[in-house]
């Protein structure tokens, strides 16, 4: 589509009257001159605009709005969004701190009872204890240790009180270390 002479008052009326019913030209904030005072600086405006210059371009806003009732609205809306993240925060379970233990279980001699040493072992249940695999390991002399994962919470278990309950079994475990430890 051609406008003809954008120089011509003619050629700024065909071009008024093609963005008329424009909606992203119309109400634009801050537009507040007339049409001509766009175009050339020689050429009147006689598109018959009713816009004229004005000096209260400080009540416009281009971030926001100066109306205090959509201000009202929009703090409204930030502390419903804010209560909401609250709450879905609230319903979340919190972490719990917990480490993956590898322990080495010594017996007396190559005699000793593997078998009844490890369900000995096992036999200790506690609160926040969960007993995982395990494996004889050779250490010298006929003689296998017993190396047995746990998982423990850091709250409710300590590595202490675990290593005097295992070495109380004074018939089956000679000593016991920790062979690693890591945080999950």
């Amino acid at each position: 589509m051609g406008f003809g002479d954008l120089k011509s008052p003619a050629g700024l009326q065909v071009l008024k009257d093609y963005l008329a019913d424009k909606s992203y030209i119309e109400g634009l904030p801050g537009v507040k001159k007339a049409l001509g005072k766009y175009g050339p600086a020689n050429v009147e405006d006689t598109t018959g605009s009713g816009a004229t210059d004005s000096k209260d371009d400080d009540d416009i806003d281009l971030f926001g709005s100066n109306d205090e009732e959509e201000s009202e609205k929009v703090k409204r809306l930030r502390e419903e969004r804010f209560a909401q993240y609250e709450s879905k925060k609230a319903k979340k379970p919190a972490l719990v701190a917990k480490s993956s233990i590898l322990l080495d279980v010594k017996p007396w001699d190559d005699e000793t009872d593997m078998a009844k040493l490890e369900e000995c072992v096992r036999s200790i249940q506690a609160d926040g204890l969960v007993w995982g695999s395990s494996k004889l390991v050779p250490v010298g002399y006929g003689i296998k240790k017993l190396q047995i994962q746990r998982v423990v919470e850091d709250d409710k278990v300590g590595t202490d009180m675990l290593g005097e309950r295992i070495t109380a079994f004074e018939d089956y475990v000679k000593s016991m270390d920790v062979a690693a430890l890591n945080k999950i």
